[in-house]
């Protein structure tokens, strides 16, 4: 039954691979893969996943304990503005970083008088790494505050009843027992960096994204540029194995979490900690979204007189009610088929469950245009009448975020006790009176966070949008490019500050209402 629901997903998840494989076999493209060329670009694009990948949990997991678990200052408000930087286009912010810390910035021009009058390029892996690091921790933040809701306290406070001081506690009880939505994170953000082109565009970064996009774009070559996908697609399978294989027994652990309270009481700090923890939240937040918004912002102010400004506002709100009304469908169609394979994998055994959701990663490390490209070949040739209509843009983004609907919901259903479950059949509770009056409860803040991070990325999803969407359809993702193409920067700053604007509100109901609720 459960495998039988859970085809959909895999159905819509091995369209881009099926595409990919015809596209490169039919047309020669495999034949046309120079490894001089290829070979570099496969191994900076896996060095750039796994340090994105590193430098998320790094500042992910501190910035969830520190506002989830302690008496932090201001630490709700920091919890928000610390996922915040998830929706700010990932190209954007780096035309906002290089704009202000670029050789020629607004930090250089400051320091001109000083006799400085170039800093170092901040281009290449090392300034890709930094930027998509900034831009891709709200994953493993998100993931992690929530698991962290679901952690029982008591276990923590025993062990320091037994001496254990905080950091060993941390290490010992806390972190087994969300491992697996960190490690979920961590994956969200490697996956995203291999598919960003965007970012490494603008700082000459050479990866396979980029080849791929060269190839179509520059050679016309779509058939390389479907070879280069596969090759692509491999290394996220690669990679989903890899993270798969990690979080091995976690589920065991993670059932023990059932009756998990949230904790009453936070860990107090002290002042020298307090202190620094504030100065490592603050200095995080200033440069993933202070430092952006002051950009933006910057960039607008010099509209102000203008006579089109108010125009562009009033194009832009038409633009943000379409952006959320289609990544709300695409998150309530992910929903939907993400639910049926995490029950798949976390109540069945052996190895077809898992390659199931290996496979439905996969969609996700691949860049727009090639996801894009895919569903244009199947509308046309088996459904033309989705061709160029809303619907082909949702199924776009269900292709591209389905991953983030599943490690959320995986990561809650895997503290559900299937004990529970098996109670409630036994009074007579039907499989989807279970679902809905047990399982979903309790498997909520992972169910609702993986929404959320569908919700967020949709919102800001730029190549898929601009190969598939209709005539007229404008989300600000696709203003702000069109802007930023021919270096209006100040008339992209308005749908910038708008889009940031509307992604805080399921921002601040993922984080902070949870924690307004009154405690069972």
């Amino acid at each position: 039954m459960l495998l039988l629901a859970a085809l959909p997903a895999l159905l819509i998840a091995i369209a881009p691979i099926v595409y990919l494989v015809a596209r490169a076999t039919a047309g020669g493209g495999l034949q046309s893969l120079d490894v001089s060329t290829i070979g570099p670009a496969t191994i900076r694009t896996f060095v750039l996943a796994i340090l994105v990948a590193v430098g998320a949990v790094g500042i992910g997991v501190p910035m969830a304990v520190l506002t989830i678990r302690t008496d932090l200052p201001l630490r709700r408000i920091a919890l928000v503005l610390g996922a915040l930087p998830l929706v700010i286009p990932s190209y954007v912010g780096a035309l906002a970083l290089l704009g202000a810390l670029g050789p020629r910035g607004l930090l250089a021009q400051a320091l001109e008088p000083l006799g400085v009058f170039r800093l170092p390029t901040i281009d290449g892996l090392l300034g890709s790494t930094i930027v998509l690091v900034l831009f891709t921790y709200p994953y493993v933040l998100l993931l992690t505050a929530a698991a962290l809701r679901r952690v029982d306290p008591a276990l923590e406070q025993a062990a320091r009843g037994m001496g254990r001081g905080s950091l060993d506690t941390f290490v010992r009880v806390t972190l087994p027992q969300i491992r697996s939505a960190v490690i979920a994170g961590a994956l969200l953000a490697a996956l995203y960096a291999m598919s960003d082109f965007g970012v490494v565009s603008l700082l000459r970064c050479t990866t396979l994204t980029r080849e791929a996009f060269l190839r179509y774009d520059a050679l016309y070559d779509p058939a390389g540029a479907a070879a280069v996908g596969l090759v692509l697609a491999a290394l996220a399978l690669l990679m989903v194995g890899a993270e798969q294989w990690t979080v091995r027994g976690s589920t065991i652990a993670a059932r023990r979490r059932v009756r998990a309270r949230e904790a009453t009481t936070p860990l107090e700090l002290g002042q020298a900690a307090r202190l620094g923890a504030s100065a490592f939240v603050l200095t995080i937040i200033s440069l993933a979204l202070i430092l952006p918004l002051a950009i933006l912002i910057w960039w607008a102010l010099t509209l102000i007189g203008d006579a089109s400004l108010l125009s562009q506002l009033v194009d832009a709100l038409p633009a943000a009610a379409n952006a959320i009304g289609v990544s709300s469908a695409a998150a309530i169609v992910c929903l939907i088929l993400a639910l049926p394979v995490v029950a798949l994998v976390t109540r069945s055994s052996g190895r077809l469950p898992r390659w199931i959701e290996s496979v439905s990663y996969v969609g996700y490390a691949l860049p727009g245009i090639v996801v894009g490209l895919g569903l244009v070949f199947f509308a046309i040739r088996t459904a033309p009448f989705l061709y160029q209509t809303v619907a082909l843009v949702v199924l776009a983004y269900v292709v591209r975020l389905l991953p983030q609907a599943i490690s959320g919901a995986r990561s809650g259903w895997e503290r559900v006790d299937p004990r529970f479950e098996q109670a409630a059949r036994g009074m007579g509770r039907s499989v989807s009176g279970t679902l809905f009056r047990v399982t979903l409860p309790l498997a909520a803040p992972g169910v609702l966070t993986g929404a959320a991070l569908v919700v967020l990325t949709a919102i800001k999803e730029l190549p898929a949008t601009l190969l598939l969407r209709p005539n007229g359809f404008e989300t600000p993702a696709t203003i702000i490019w069109q802007k930023t193409n021919v270096a209006e920067y100040s008339s992209a700053a308005i749908p910038a500050l708008l889009l940031i604007a509307i992604s805080a509100i399921p921002v601040y109901f993922l984080l902070i209402r949870p924690e307004a609720r009154p405690r069972p």
